[in-house]
C-alpha cells in the first residue's frame, strides 16, 4: 500500500489522480490533499478518500470548507504553510505536484526536503528553480515526470546509456489553430483555444497548448529533468499518439505510444519504476490508421 498526498487535488491531474487511485484502493491511500479555490468538489473528494489533512490555498474559501466538512475527521488548514504540511505529511511517501503555475515550488521544494518522492505534473517548478530542485533532489528521492511527453522519455531511456543519445524529440499536436493562417488567429475566441482537439486538461495548460507556449516550457523541462546535454527537438504530431521519442547515435529511434489519456503517466508515475492495470481503452493503431508529423512554422 502505498500513501500519497496531492497538491491540487481538484485540478485537471488531481482529479485524474484519484480516478487512479478510485480503480485501485487496494494500492493506494490519500494522506493529505491541497486545493484552491473549488471547496464543493474538495469536500466531495475528502468524504471519499478521507484524509486525515487538507488545505485550502484560497485563505477566503477556509470558512466555508470548514462547513462543508463538518463532522469529518479531518485537519483543516489554509494558504501556503498548508499546502507545505500536506507536502511533508509524514504518513506520505509520494506526492503529487499539480498546482497550477509558480506557486507549486514552495510546497514541492518542502517535499523533496523531507525526502518524499515528488510526481510533478507543475512544470514552472522546474522552469522558474530547475537547478535548485535538481540540487535538493540529488541521490536523495525520485523525480517522476507527470505530463505524457517526459514520461514517454523516462521509459525510452530506461536502461539506457547517457553516451548513446543523441536527441530528444518532443511531440506536440499543434492545438486547435494548427491549420489556421496567420489572419485567421486574429479572431479566434478563448472557447475555441480551450477546445483541444485531443486532451482533457485544465485552463492554462490548454491555452498554452493552443499557443505552443506549452512545448516552450517542456523543452526546459526536459532539459533540467534528464540531465542531457543532447539538443532537444520539437515535431508536431496531431494524433498525440507518440507522446515523445528518443533518437540514439546508431540512428536509431525509440518511441512512447498510448491514447491521449493522462491516467496513463498519472499511474506510471504512482506505480514507477512498475505498471498496474488501467481500466482505459487500448491504443487500436488500425482505427487511427495513420500517424502524421510536421515541422512546427513559428
Amino acid at each position: 500500500m502505498k500513501t500519497i498526498s496531492i497538491l491540487g487535488s481538484t485540478g485537471s491531474i488531481g482529479v485524474n489522480t484519484l480516478d487512479v487511485v478510485r480503480q485501485n484502493r487496494d494500492r493506494f491511500t490519500v494522506a493529505a490533499m491541497v486545493a484552491g479555490s473549488n471547496v464543493e468538489l474538495f469536500a466531495e473528494q475528502v468524504k471519499e478518500f478521507k484524509p486525515s489533512l487538507v488545505s485550502v490555498f484560497n485563505l477566503s474559501k477556509v470558512g466555508e470548507l470548514k462547513e462543508l466538512l463538518q463532522g469529518e475527521d479531518v485537519e483543516i488548514l489554509c494558504g501556503e504553510q498548508g499546502s507545505i504540511k500536506v507536502a511533508t505529511h509524514p504518513d506520505a511517501s509520494l506526492v503529487i505536484s499539480a498546482i497550477v503555475g509558480s506557486a507549486g515550488l514552495v510546497p514541492s521544494l518542502a517535499a523533496i526536503q523531507s525526502n518524499k518522492d515528488l510526481a510533478l505534473a507543475n512544470k514552472e517548478t522546474l522552469v522558474v528553480a530547475g537547478e535548485l530542485i535538481l540540487r535538493e533532489a540529488k541521490n536523495k528521492v525520485n523525480l517522476i515526470p507527470i505530463d505524457s511527453e517526459h514520461s514517454a522519455i523516462l521509459q525510452a531511456l530506461n536502461g539506457e546509456k547517457k553516451e548513446h543519445i543523441k536527441k530528444i524529440i518532443l511531440t506536440g499536436s499543434g492545438g486547435p489553430f494548427r491549420t489556421f493562417a496567420k489572419e485567421q488567429m486574429a479572431n479566434v475566441t478563448v472557447k475555441e483555444a480551450l477546445n483541444h482537439p485531443n486532451w482533457t486538461m485544465g485552463a492554462k495548460i490548454t491555452i498554452d497548448s493552443a499557443t505552443m507556449m506549452n512545448k516552450g516550457l517542456e523543452y526546459i523541462e526536459a532539459k533540467w529533468l534528464f540531465g542531457l546535454d543532447t539538443p532537444v527537438e520539437i515535431i508536431v504530431h496531431p494524433q498525440s499518439i507518440i507522446h515523445s521519442m528518443i533518437e540514439f547515435v546508431d540512428t536509431s529511434v525509440m518511441a512512447q505510444l498510448g491514447i491521449p489519456d493522462m491516467r496513463v503517466p498519472i499511474a506510471y508515475a504512482l506505480t514507477f519504476p512498475d505498471r498496474i492495470e488501467c481500466a482505459l481503452p487500448t491504443l487500436n493503431l488500425a482505427a487511427i490508421k495513420q500517424l502524421t508529423f510536421e515541422e512546427p512554422d513559428y
